[in-house]
């Protein structure tokens, strides 16, 4: 069974002998109920590092009033089997109540950067998840941090908070993975219905197709609004589908540097979001 450390002093001591060697730490940040994509970002940490830290928090403070906190999977003991046998070499599971103690009150707000695309429709949630990232960041403060693509406007916010406040940590993306028939693994896909999963596939389809049209040249408005419709057909309730600069994520109309198309909405009752390069 991995070793595991619940607390801030745990985790630092179970850490030392590393130090004292001088071992490289690459550390993966999730909220559990472990998938395949999950496995990869430790497959590359121990490609990048001698040894791999790997938590397991559902962070509150990221989840609005009306969002699925209290539902979010859970399934500790299962998580702890996947990550010893991939490798992982300690695991950090603290409680709410250690991560926010009585009195706690300091949040960091990334910027602009947070308040577009997710920031619309989650408009608390990125000062939720910086903060919760820099906390575990401090505490473990490894060489590298590996992040999964398929929340793209997450990597590039926890991107910005480091580079702002100059903490000396890697930040790495790593490519979504994606099951066999194209959608994207996520915890929260335990909630589709066999009908809304064979829905959901339209996702990834229509951000390939739409991807495909405008490198192809086509007018990116009118390859967007054939995008949409497309997931709307689908039974998508679609809170956004644009096409961003990849750096910044503004949106943009012109394909004269490097972008990329990012979509969410609603399948039946269950929220997904997807990402794909363009060009």
């Amino acid at each position: 069974m991995i070793p595991a450390a619940t607390n801030v002093s745990e985790v630092r001591t179970a850490m030392v002998p590393w130090r004292e060697a001088g071992e490289t730490v690459a550390f993966v940040p999730t909220m559990g109920a472990l998938h395949r994509g999950h496995m990869a970002l430790i497959s590359n940490a121990k490609k990048m590092a001698k040894r791999v830290v790997a938590s397991i928090f559902v962070n509150p403070t990221q989840f609005a009033p009306n969002e699925d906190l209290t539902k979010y999977p859970r399934r500790l003991e299962e998580d702890k089997k996947l990550l010893a046998e991939a490798g992982c070499d300690l695991l950090y599971a603290p409680s709410a109540e250690n991560m926010y103690p009585a009195g706690f009150a300091t949040v960091i707000d990334p910027g602009p950067i947070a308040t577009v695309l997710e920031g619309i429709f989650r408009p608390t949630h990125f000062r939720g998840v910086a903060t919760v990232v820099v906390k575990l960041l401090l505490q473990i403060l490894p060489d590298a941090a590996l992040f999964g693509e398929k929340d793209y406007q997450q990597l590039l916010v926890i991107r910005q908070v480091v580079r702002d406040l100059n903490l000396p940590i890697h930040i790495i993306g790593v490519p979504i993975v994606r099951d066999a028939d194209g959608l994207a693994l996520s915890s929260r896909n335990v909630y589709l219905s066999p009908a809304d999963r064979q829905h959901a596939l339209t996702l990834p389809r229509t951000l390939k197709e739409t991807a495909a049209a405008i490198q192809a040249g086509r007018d990116i408005g009118i390859a967007l609004a054939n995008g949409m419709a497309q997931l709307v057909d689908a039974g998508f309730s679609v809170d956004y589908l644009d096409l961003v600069n990849a750096a910044t994520l503004m949106s943009t109309r012109t394909f004269d540097a490097p972008a990329r198309l990012l979509a969410a909405g609603f399948i039946g009752t269950t929220r997904l979001i997807d990402n794909m390069e363009v060009g």
